[in-house]
């Protein structure tokens, strides 16, 4: 009984693997498209966001193996769909906005999510780093409504 247990959830994670989320490739870039901002603040967002917020992904070791892969490659795409900082100086100012107010709130929480935080440490946000971003965004907000 139980080996054939076993032997199911193996054969199903052998079979997970033919289940592959591809991430779109992510756009061409130049440097003047990347974000603008203070050393500081880029230092912080390369260690805390960069994997799923900007064409220099870092792939986990686990990144391709399902179905965790499934999770990982559609939290990049999602990612980088809603806020890609390698491209972020195209966006208008309308956009640019919005995502500095998204991140004054994401920075109070949620970010980075936790399930990222348990195989990345070093991306965790001290409560001073938390506030730098959040100083940086709300300096640049336009929109006051």
């Amino acid at each position: 009984m139980f080996k054939n247990l076993l032997v199911w959830i193996g054969g199903t994670l052998l079979l997970l693997q033919f289940i592959q989320i591809k991430i779109p490739p992510a756009p061409k870039s130049m440097p003047q498209d990347q974000v603008s901002a203070p050393k500081e603040v880029i230092s912080i967002l390369k260690k805390a966001c960069y994997d799923c917020h900007s064409n220099q992904t870092v792939m986990p070791w686990y990144g391709d193996i399902s179905p965790i892969s499934i999770m990982v490659h559609s939290n990049i795409k999602n990612g980088r769909n809603w806020l890609n900082f390698s491209i972020f100086n195209r966006y208008d100012e309308k956009k640019k906005d919005k995502l500095y107010k998204g991140i004054v709130k994401s920075t109070a929480m949620k970010m980075p999510p936790a399930e990222y935080l348990l195989l990345h440490k070093d991306a965790r946000l001290s409560p001073k780093e938390r506030k730098v971003l959040q100083d940086w965004a709300k300096k640049l907000i336009k929109d006051d409504n």
